[in-house]
């Protein structure tokens, strides 16, 4: 947001940010943009006018979870063990996208026209974090050759979807993330 923006708009962006997170929180990436703006005392066109699109608001929102996401893959970049590395951060992702309604959905290229300005920049940041995690495990043997972080972003975004409406979300994504980890067939020694 450019520095010379008018107080007030500044507030009505704030505003609008927070109303939202909560919504989100609540509602999911579907939350009602005209919800958004009534708690948020701005008109619809306000709201439109600092987030164009759903998928600009969804960005924003989870913005500050996806800059811990990608701290975190630098952090796990030391881990001596490159799986485990590669693994945990994608353990917190998992973990990140059911703790927050919403974030899925922003890492989601459903709807994101490529070459836009509303581009996904949350799904290439954490593509940009994850790589070096990915690149080093398939280069120990780890993780097959060809796998790109959009693809394990793709899968985490499927296990969380498909356990969103779980009794138990959270125990449900992490038991089809394992699952997808190890497949399905039984292997020795492991």
């Amino acid at each position: 947001m450019p520095d010379r923006q008018r107080a007030d708009a500044r507030r009505n962006h704030a505003r609008i940010l927070a109303v939202a997170e909560e919504e989100v929180a609540t509602h999911g990436a579907g939350a009602s943009l005209e919800q958004i703006a009534r708690v948020a005392g701005v008109g619809s066109a306000t709201v439109r006018r600092h987030f164009p699109t759903r998928r600009a608001l969804l960005e924003a929102v989870s913005r500050q979870r996806i800059e811990l996401l990608c701290a975190r893959a630098d952090e796990l970049a030391s881990e001596d063990d490159s799986r485990v590395a590669l693994l945990s951060w994608l353990g917190d992702v998992v973990t990140y996208c059911v703790e927050a309604r919403g974030l899925a959905a922003a890492l989601s290229y459903e709807g994101a026209e490529p070459g836009s300005v509303y581009e996904n920049t949350c799904s290439a940041m954490m593509e940009k974090a994850g790589d070096p995690l990915l690149r080093r495990a398939v280069r120990d043997g780890a993780v097959t050759e060809g796998v790109t972080v959009a693809d394990l972003i793709a899968l985490i975004i499927g296990i969380t979807s498909a356990a969103e409406h779980h009794p138990d979300p959270a125990a449900r994504a992490e038991r089809l993330f394992r699952l997808a980890v190890t497949g399905l067939s039984p292997q020795p020694g492991r």
